[in-house]
């Protein structure tokens, strides 16, 4: 949102305009951001979110410009995009309606600047992939009309809702946003209208802005496709004939199923293939260790026993492997070595319990142990070698930056590199100007040959000496090369980018708390699902002792699946606090204890709970509030 208004501001010096932020009842800082760093801004902040639609509506009605824009906030515009823009539709009065070219956070193209009318057509090549099997197919690729020239000014049917700029006239004519919408379809319904209105919608590449893309909901999530999917039924139905809309109807509940279906066997199968992988090997390690001692020392073991105990050793050895992070990335060899010695001592203590007639022999389990964390070494140093990124060793994922701008800047964003999580190799400072110091490498006029010639993994363009219009150019001419791309805001602790439209933006700042590390949100969310199933378990026992039964199973279900957590940050300092971690809504805070006028207090209290967090502390306010666990939140 910063980044995308600093943008903003720039874009219309010289142009009379007004600029409106809906917020929609967030939790992470915005409206507080908007009030101190831009106090000009006519804020509205709605006390829950109304959705997209509605309040892109209640702005409108307030505004009083010639030409109404749509702006989404996981964007940055070029100080040229509004002046060509507005150029364009003054030269061109049947114009209703504007996209640009929009690139990602990686410099690539993205189709959806340009589209078709999603008929059921065009649907079905959608929906089944042929128009990502042919896109310059005329017939097969008009979703993203992808056989017209994307440098090229067209006559388009729909816009996207990301940057949508509209003739205020043609609002008038055909309506605003529809509400029945509530996120994903609004603008391809409005752009139909502004069509049956009379008006033309144009494709305009003559400027290009960044679309970060996602942010709201990530391409590969379940949640995405069922609310996507079902704003084209809302459109069908609206606008098709019945014939059509039944039928296009059937085409999207056909394609929702397919997709959630796809998007949940993607998900599981990315976390579970190494997983599995390494189950099969352990257990072929272990079974090699019964054939060995067969065959040379005559020990014959129970088949019976070995088919529960072979995989019950190589889980145990895999889950505390799992708990110790040893499938995290980078990987760390040191999690495997711990993970495979907690794993034996469990494993040794359950043995000791079992009866003699299931005791078949300890040194099994210390050989089973030694080829388990020999196994795991090997693996991790060949996926390493042969693969690498993701799958590289600690001590290879240290990125080489480019940073580009003045002495000062390129300074101040080092530091906070070096402040940060962030493992820097090297950093190479180069000028935003046509000269450059003794410190830099070249100027910014040289990017593409110092690109060339250095293994750079990411650039980071400094806002305050550079130019919106040049970072989108630089980022379309180097999007060749496998770099990634930030931008560091002036006066900002963000160096802020999105690399893919399935994972998060990425963002580099002072990281100082504990209950980020992928082990204590592992952690923190075993602790929410065991705790929660044990006093699921014990409910007809305990139920009759709270009055509240309802809202208990309600909570407990809540912290089953993950929608809640037991304990979660103070809500009213996540509004304060914008660079506390983001958790799920707790049922209990760590400011239970005190009142909640005391802001100073809490502010602390949520402080050292995120910096020193472990589950101990979870389980401490858990038992503390164990007779309030029905309470409403």
């Amino acid at each position: 949102m910063e980044q995308c208004l600093v943008s903003v501001y720039r874009a219309l010096e010289n142009i009379s305009g007004e600029i409106f932020v809906v917020d929609n009842n967030s939790i992470d800082g915005s409206v507080e951001m908007v009030e101190q760093k831009f106090p000009n801004v006519h804020l509205i902040a709605n006390k829950q979110n109304v959705g997209f639609s509605t309040a892109n509506n209640q702005a409108i009605k307030l505004s009083k410009g010639k030409y109404v824009l749509l702006l989404n906030p996981d964007t940055v515009v070029s100080e040229d995009t509004f002046s060509k823009t507005i150029t364009f539709l003054n030269e061109h009065p049947n114009a209703g309606g504007l996209g640009v070219r929009m690139i990602d956070g990686k410099g690539n193209f993205l189709p959806e600047s340009k589209r078709g009318l999603p008929t059921p057509t065009v649907a079905f090549y959608k929906i089944f992939g042929l128009s990502t099997l042919f896109p310059k197919s005329k017939k097969a690729g008009r979703y993203h009309l992808g056989f017209l020239p994307e440098n090229e000014i067209h006559k388009v049917d729909i816009l996207s809702g990301a940057f949508m700029l509209m003739r205020k006239e043609a609002l008038d004519k055909v309506g605003l946003l529809d509400e029945a919408f509530f996120m994903y379809g609004e603008d391809i319904d409005l752009s139909y209208r502004i069509q049956l209105g009379g008006y033309d919608n144009y494709y305009f590449p003559e400027t290009k802005i960044i679309h970060y893309k996602g942010e709201s909901t990530k391409k590969s999530s379940v949640n995405y496709v069922f609310v996507f999917y079902n704003a084209m039924i809302i459109f069908a139905k609206k606008h098709f004939s019945e014939n059509n809309a039944n039928l296009f109807s059937f085409l999207i509940n056909v394609a929702i199923y397919l997709r959630a279906a796809s998007a949940l066997l993607v998900r599981f199968t990315k976390k579970a293939f190494l997983p599995f992988i390494d189950f099969i090997f352990i257990i072929f390690g272990l079974f090699s260790i019964t054939n060995y001692w067969k065959i040379y020392k005559n020990i014959i073991f129970e088949t019976s026993i070995l088919r529960i105990a072979l995989p019950t050793y190589a889980l145990i050895w895999l889950l505390n492997i799992y708990y110790q992070g040893g499938y995290d990335k980078p990987f760390k060899l040191k999690s495997s070595y711990l993970g495979t010695f907690i794993g034996t001592v469990v494993i040794l203590s359950i043995y000791a319990l079992l009866p003699k007639s299931y005791q078949f022999s300890r040194l099994f389990i210390l050989v089973g142990a030694v080829i388990t964390g020999s196994y795991f070494i090997l693996s991790r140093i060949l996926l390493a070698l042969s693969i690498g990124g993701k799958y590289a060793l600690t001590k290879s994922s240290q990125k080489t930056f480019a940073i580009i701008g003045s002495p000062l800047e390129i300074n101040r964003v080092e530091q906070l590199l070096k402040q940060s999580a962030t493992v820097t190799s090297k950093i190479v400072a180069i000028s935003a100007t046509d000269k450059k110091n003794d410190n830099q490498v070249g100027t910014i006029s040289q990017l593409d040959q110092i690109v060339h010639l250095n293994p750079i993994d990411e650039i980071i363009f400094c806002a305050k000496d550079i130019t919106s219009n040049q970072i989108i150019s630089w980022m379309v001419e180097l999007n060749k090369y496998p770099i990634d791309f930030k931008i560091a805001h002036p006066d900002s602790l963000f160096l802020i980018g999105s690399n893919s439209t399935n994972t998060n933006g990425e963002l580099y700042t002072l990281d100082l708390y504990n209950i980020n590390t992928p082990k204590n949100k592992r952690n923190k969310r075993t602790f929410d699902f065991l705790t929660a199933l044990g006093i699921l378990t014990l409910t007809p026992c305990i139920i009759w002792s709270y009055q509240n039964k309802k809202q208990l199973f309600k909570n407990l279900l809540a912290c089953l699946i993950g929608k809640k957590t037991w304990v979660g940050l103070s809500l009213h300092q996540k509004q304060q606090l914008h660079n506390l971690p983001k958790i799920s809504n707790g049922i209990f805070s760590p400011t239970y204890k005190i009142h909640s006028d005391d802001e100073l207090r809490m502010e602390k209290l949520n402080l050292i709970y995120a910096r020193d967090y472990s589950f101990f502390k979870d389980w401490e306010i858990l038992k503390s509030n164990w007779k309030n666990i029905d309470k409403t939140v």
